[in-house]
């Protein structure tokens, strides 16, 4: 890849995580709100709080640096796939408003992980990419 090339994909990588960064700190903040509000949705609430803040800011922190860049894809595939199916369950509502709202979070997670499953396959089958601290911890190449 083109050092023009390596500094487009590390905007892109910046753009993609500036969401998940935004909404990691929302979960280290409002811990208590997303506990209770994860409640009936969750096996283990506490998961809904600050650990999955964590989470998010360990994936977005590997995406931008280029540490180990597949396996932070992977983690934001891992957190949007819960997200969409057990917090936007747009399918179970009868509201119509409440309903289209649920719609447009599930689909905006499904769009994201799209995303985040192409760059995990650029970031393994590509290997060691410019403007990167490491190559790849899993091999598609």
């Amino acid at each position: 890849m083109s050092a023009l090339g390596g500094v487009i994909l590390l905007v892109g990588r910046i753009l993609f995580v500036a969401l998940f960064v935004s909404a990691a700190r929302g979960h280290i903040k409002n811990h208590p709100r997303y506990v209770q509000g994860s409640g009936r949705k969750l096996p283990f609430p506490i998961l809904a709080g600050w650990p999955a803040g964590v989470w998010l800011l360990v994936a977005a922190v590997s995406i931008v640096a280029g540490i180990w860049d597949d396996l932070g894809a992977l983690m934001i595939a891992a957190f949007l796939i819960p997200a969409a199916v057990l917090f936007h369950p747009f399918w179970s509502e009868s509201d119509p408003a409440a309903r289209r709202t649920h719609e447009m979070g599930f689909y905006r997670d499904v769009s994201l992980l799209g995303a985040a499953l192409a760059l995990f396959a650029l970031f393994a089958a590509s290997g060691h990419l410019p403007l990167s601290v490491t190559g790849p911890a899993l091999n598609l190449g």
